[in-house]
């Protein structure tokens, strides 16, 4: 029972039996590869089992009763076909001569009835020709590039030349195919994970009807993973796929990587083993990695083909409009300073609106003469969305670039800050001065469209390193500052860059905006390309965002304390308070991810004033019984410097009745040199009440050592990176803070101890506190506490 209760918790009822099997198999192999067992005997036990627990799973498909035939038809033959597999792998320990014409024959009927079964199957896909085409050439280059990693790596003694080289080939083909259906655009679909289950199945076979099991030996196990895997597979992929029915995929863009990445690995690993065993290579070797090239010409050649198609397909879409955008050179003033020409008709594209989107995006500028603009949209923006068509306008051009077959291009969203404080007309002027300098730095046939606010969107059909070298040059061009009027106006620019690679013109348009989101969070005058992970971090920023205000009135506020001890006689001396957000929402929430959140709603006072109220409470409840511990609490430079700072830190302790010596305020030292002169008047008040105050991340620079004498501090925390061996081979710089420490009298605190190697340099060094993992972990109070009393002695 002890034993079945992880796995029934880490695998699901559903996928048991398929995680028992693959359990087995690999247990097989291991006995297999060490010579335990035959390796016969190993395939055609594995196989057995695979076909079984396929088998089964599709005999019930077929089973299934209902309106439409073709998913039981499909689970018949797909059925048939797993049982022929395992069939085949169980011949080899039976017949001694023939195995290998035995199984080729055996592959043939799985071939056979795996088509018939995948035509039947619901969900799958009948793409063009020329998407057909596309596909065989982007594939050609890395199937060829398996093929030599087959041709490197099968073995050459019992293998003829011609033999070999036939099922590398083989082996390439079926692999890219494989790769295809789990790596494509419907690649979580149930027939693409079906049809690949066929092609490792079929890939499996073709091994095991090459790799001879004497006297390699376990080389033949190698056909195992891929034909067991491949069976199961099969069964997975069919039943999704009927229940999923003709539904369209949730998932319409290909994974791009596994199809570059893992054939270059493999590549990579088979040249390494090939070149280890002291081979060179041979005249096929050279022939196949030649192979690969023109498949790689010919798919550059599509894709400037595509761009061509691409720009066809936009003329046509502006011109079907009523609106041609022909981007020709543009006049210097901004639009609609001047009556406007009648509007023409506009051309909506009928795509559903994300709110996740921009608001609204400005007309594209510039007709057929480049003479007369149509106005900007000055009309305030509703919730949800403004300009509709000029937002149709916008995703017409990108839904232009993405529909060719293989699409390039890019969007970059510019918005300039520094506007608020002009009149409507002075920022009229300034944006038309940064269109006519954005125009003089784009290609021209780059789409230039405004947006609603300070800002404007750029469409290029340039490729994403490109469109980013495009967004620096924006970004030179838009930084000197705008004279208007007489005066002189100086902007921030922040650019969002998102690639058209298939997705649709939504999901481009809201990919931009949020890299221009995080461009401004990063502080503005940059470029920020859209990814994944740009997308996780915005999204978990703006859920923090939401839900932090408040989290003081609800309660979610908690502390752990971390004991300091004196590493002379190992005795606690006191604790740091840390804070933690307990989010029901969002889980705990680290002070790193938290206090920046903070500073920007301005909540970082309340946030802190909430600190130090507890821990004084909680110093307050330790010294009825331990009374010679002190506190130390984190405080922020805005914070600190607040005018009434050390009158609010008196009422606090008395409310407490906590002496103040048991209180230790710390500061981060990188922050004291913004408002040195304060943060040194702060500091001595608090000294003066008798507080205590330490200097926190302190790092041992010329400037750090130069203001730390005029900083009146008691306490002075360093990393471990001061107390380790430096890389040049010096002593540690912990020597030298000790020693002007200990001529102003202030002491040193090692913390974020983590090994024992670390407690000793710093003893050694001559620190008297440490702090650390290595000595004791935040806790709640009541551990803390109950640590605390295993040190009666415990002494300041």
């Amino acid at each position: 029972m002890l034993l079945a209760y992880p796995f029934r918790v880490l695998v699901p009822r559903r996928a048991a039996p398929e995680a028992a099997t693959s359990t087995a198999v690999a247990l097989l192999l291991l006995a297999g590869a060490v010579g335990l067992v035959p390796a016969s005997v190993v395939i055609a036990l594995a196989a057995g089992a695979g076909a079984t627990l396929a088998g089964v799973r599709l005999s019930r498909l077929a089973g299934r009763r209902r309106a439409d035939p073709s998913p039981r038809t499909a689970g018949v033959l797909l059925d048939a076909a797993v049982v022929t597999a395992g069939l085949t792998a169980v011949v080899l320990p039976l017949a001694d001569v023939g195995s290998t014409v035995a199984v080729l024959i055996g592959s043939l009927v799985v071939a056979a009835l795996s088509g018939l079964g995948l035509h039947r199957l619901p969900g799958r896909t009948r793409a063009s020709a020329g998407v057909r085409l596309r596909r065989s050439v982007e594939s050609s280059g890395p199937a060829v590039g398996l093929a030599l990693a087959g041709w490197l790596l099968l073995p050459r003694a019992v293998l003829p030349g011609s033999t070999r080289l036939v099922v590398a080939l083989a082996l390439g083909g079926l692999g890219m195919a494989a790769l295809n259906s789990f790596a494509g655009p419907r690649r979580r679909s149930g027939a693409e994970v079906c049809r690949g289950g066929v092609l490792l199945t079929l890939g499996g076979l073709v091994l095991l009807a090459t790799l001879p099991t004497e006297p390699v030996g376990p080389a033949a196990l190698l056909a195992v993973p891929p034909l067991v895997f491949g069976m199961l597979l099969v069964a997975v992929g069919a039943a999704d796929a009927a229940d999923e029915g003709d539904a369209e995929p949730a998932e319409p863009v290909a994974a791009a990587w596994p199809r570059a990445v893992l054939p270059a690995a493999m590549l990579l690993l088979a040249a390494g083993v090939h070149l280890a065993a002291g081979r060179a290579p041979d005249r096929t070797s050279v022939v196949l990695a030649l192979a690969a090239v023109p498949s790689l010409v010919l798919r550059d050649l599509l894709r400037s083909g595509g761009t061509s198609t691409t720009e066809r397909r936009a003329a046509h879409r502006r011109r079907a409009g009523g609106a041609v955008r022909h981007r020709h050179a543009a006049p210097a003033r901004w639009p609609g300073r001047s009556e406007p020409p009648a509007a023409p008709a506009q051309h909506h594209s009928g795509r559903a609106v994300d709110p996740a989107t921009p608001s609204g995006v400005g007309p594209a500028w510039a007709t057929d003469d480049g003479a007369a603009w149509s106005a900007f949209n000055r009309r305030p923006v509703p919730a949800g969305g403004g300009g509709p068509g000029d937002r149709a306008a916008l995703l017409d051009a990108l839904a232009a670039i993405g529909d060719v077959p293989a699409p390039t291009g890019a969007l970059l969203l510019v918005d300039l800050h520094g506007t608020e404080g002009v009149g409507p007309t002075a920022r009229e002027d300034m944006l038309a001065e940064a269109v006519h300098r954005a125009r003089a730095v784009i290609a021209p046939d780059d789409l230039v469209t405004g947006c609603t606010g300070a800002g404007f969107a750029v469409v290029t059909a340039a490729g994403p390193m490109l469109a980013y070298a495009l967004g620096t040059r924006l970004l030179t061009a838009l930084s000197p500052p705008y004279r208007l009027g007489g005066a002189v106006l100086r902007v921030q620019t922040s650019i969002g860059l998102a690639e058209v690679s298939g997705a649709g013109p939504a999901d481009v348009l809201r990919q931009a905006e949020l890299a221009r989101r995080r461009a401004v969070q990063l502080g503005r005058d940059r470029v920020e390309w859209y990814d994944a992970f740009l997308e996780e971090q915005l999204v978990r920023r703006l859920d923090l965002e939401r839900e932090l205000p408040g989290a003081v009135a609800r309660g979610e506020l908690d502390l752990v304390y971390q004991p300091v001890v004196d590493l002379a006689d190992g005795q606690p001396v006191g604790a740091e308070a840390l804070l933690r957000w307990r989010s029901p929402v969002l889980g705990t929430v680290l002070p790193a991810e938290l206090l920046p959140v903070a500073e920007d709603l301005d909540l970082i006072g309340e946030l802190e004033w909430w600190v130090l109220d507890r821990a004084c409470r909680q110093l307050s409840d330790w010294s009825v019984g331990v009374r010679e511990l002190w506190m130390a609490v984190n405080i922020t430079t805005r914070e600190l410097t607040t005018p009434d700072f050390v009158q609010r830190a008196a009422a606090v302790l008395a409310a407490y009745g906590v002496p103040p010596e048991r209180l230790v305020v710390e500061v981060s030292e990188p922050r004291v040199a913004g408002d040195l002169s304060t943060v040194v008047a702060r500091l001595a008040g608090l000294r003066s009440l008798g507080v205590r105050t330490a200097l926190d991340d302190f790092r041992a620079e010329h400037a750090s050592l130069a203001q730390l004498r005029r900083l009146p501090i008691d306490l002075l925390k360093v990393g471990p990176e001061l107390v380790g061996a430096r890389p040049d081979g010096q002593p540690p710089l912990i020597d030298v803070v000790v020693n002007v420490g200990e001529r102003l009298g202030v002491e040193i605190v090692a913390e974020e101890l983590e090994s024992s190697a670390q407690v000793e340099g710093a003893r050694r060094g001559g620190c008297r506190y440490g702090q650390g993992f290595a000595l004791a972990r935040p806790a709640t109070a009541e551990r803390v506490e109950a640590y605390f009393e295993e040190f009666p002695s415990a002494s300041r």
